[in-house]
């Protein structure tokens, strides 16, 4: 998927079924979820998902009001960075885990243009475990400019170039979905 100005390059089946099964429960079970608050209109609200963020030593990272100090990598989610930044070509040093235990569990419109990401960042954003739309919609405002990714368990979505900056994404609620989705934003964060 090309869009203005931007670069979406999409992978269905980056992963194998079993593996991407496998990892998702290897996850669930090894992270140290957390559900945090963000201040919305003067009122505090609960996210509407868990995560955990995992860096290299000494990074910190901060969105929404929440600033994150860096969990250290284990031996399956490093060698799984491996794996994502030889197909990205960018060495991450971060990882933001977002766990969705069903399509109950969302996340609003928002673009990953926090300073410590740099101008340009590349993202890249793995799935695993039920298939969930991923919203993207431009910035300038046109309707026409709107797409939806249905991202399957295994799917890799690279996002470059002036992506974050152009572009808004999110990941509605679907009642109907009750299974659990993972999804790991590898990330290469510039400063602290």
């Amino acid at each position: 998927m090309h869009l203005t100005n931007s670069d979406f390059v999409f992978t269905d089946g980056f992963l194998a079924v079993p593996e991407a099964s496998a990892l998702l429960s290897l996850f669930q079970e090894k992270v140290a979820w957390r559900q945090d608050q963000v201040m919305v209109f003067g009122r505090r609200h609960r996210i509407p998902r868990l995560h955990q963020w995992f860096a290299d030593t000494g990074l910190s990272y901060r969105w929404s009001g929440i600033t994150l100090q860096a969990e250290p990598w284990f031996a399956e989610l490093n060698a799984l960075r491996e794996q994502v930044s030889a197909a990205a070509n960018t060495r991450f040093n971060s990882v933001l885990i977002n766990y969705y235990r069903d399509g109950n569990d969302s996340m609003g419109w928002h673009s990953d243009d926090e300073a410590e990401l740099g101008v340009c960042p590349v993202i890249a954003s793995l799935s695993l475990g039920a298939a969930r739309d991923f919203k993207l919609r431009s910035k300038s405002g046109m309707a026409a400019q709107q797409q939806t990714l249905l991202l399957s368990s295994g799917s890799l979505l690279l996002m470059s170039g002036f992506s974050q900056r152009d572009w808004q994404h999110s990941l509605p609620k679907r009642k109907r979905v009750a299974e659990p989705r993972i999804n790991l934003t590898f990330r290469q964060i510039t400063a602290s």
